[in-house]
């Protein structure tokens, strides 16, 4: 492989792909600050009590696997990352009931943050996070975008240089193109271990409606763990 261009200053192209229904932006103006992970310096702080753990999602799409991972695991702070206004009030809308965008109650070990995930990894501490979720990300096809992927030689590092030794991150991807991308990618590097990729979802990994979309259309996903050395 050539060497790769840096990513571009953003990593996502369009954050909206129509108008907004009355609902959808309540839930931005009044739910999302709420919710809204803030203090990236002093991330334990940020949540109701003082999580055990620190895990990050990047990109949660419809935002049933993060509210899955933060309704099973109360001890875990869970920063849930999404820049795309109908994934955001996807997740809020399951979170409160409608009336109540303002004043229902959230839960205080998920917060989100809607701006470029690796904003965030720059400013977080370093060797804070114990696991990192990128479940089926776009997978940029053509060949001009591929700079714009998460799994990218720069993006690894930095991502590398805020997880835990021992910590882990967990992908998975129906794409062969992009399928083949990680496999290469994460072969050449020498930050995490790199384990057999499964073919089908491992035991104590919430499903997403991008893995029932890939089976739907007849696509076999591919799910990996990185471990941090």
């Amino acid at each position: 492989m050539p060497p790769l261009k840096p990513p571009p200053d953003r990593l996502y192209g369009r954050q909206r792909t129509h108008a907004l229904r009355p609902r959808q932006a309540r839930l931005l103006a009044e739910t999302l600050p709420r919710m809204r992970f803030a203090s990236p310096s002093d991330p334990w702080s940020a949540f109701a009590a003082p999580p055990a753990r620190l895990w990050l999602e990047v990109g949660f799409g419809g935002g049933e696997h993060a509210r899955t991972l933060a309704a099973n695991h109360t001890d875990v702070g869970l920063i849930a990352c999404e820049v795309f206004d109908q994934g955001l009030c996807s997740l809020l809308a399951a979170l409160v009931t409608e009336g109540a965008e303002a004043t229902g109650d959230l839960p205080g070990n998920l917060r989100i943050w809607d701006d470029d995930a690796r904003t965030l990894l720059r400013t977080l501490p370093e060797a804070c996070l114990d696991r990192l979720f990128l479940m089926f990300p776009d997978p940029w096809p053509k060949a001009r975008h591929a700079k714009r992927r998460f799994v990218h030689p720069d993006i690894v590092a930095l991502a590398a240089s805020r997880m835990k030794p021992g910590a882990e991150w967990r992908a998975a991807s129906d794409d062969p193109g992009y399928q083949a991308w990680v496999t290469e990618i994460m072969g050449a590097q020498s930050l995490f271990r790199m384990h057999p990729a499964a073919p089908s979802r491992p035991d104590g990994w919430p499903p997403t409606r991008y893995e029932a979309k890939a089976h739907a259309a007849g696509r076999t996903p591919l799910y990996w763990v990185f471990s941090r050395l």
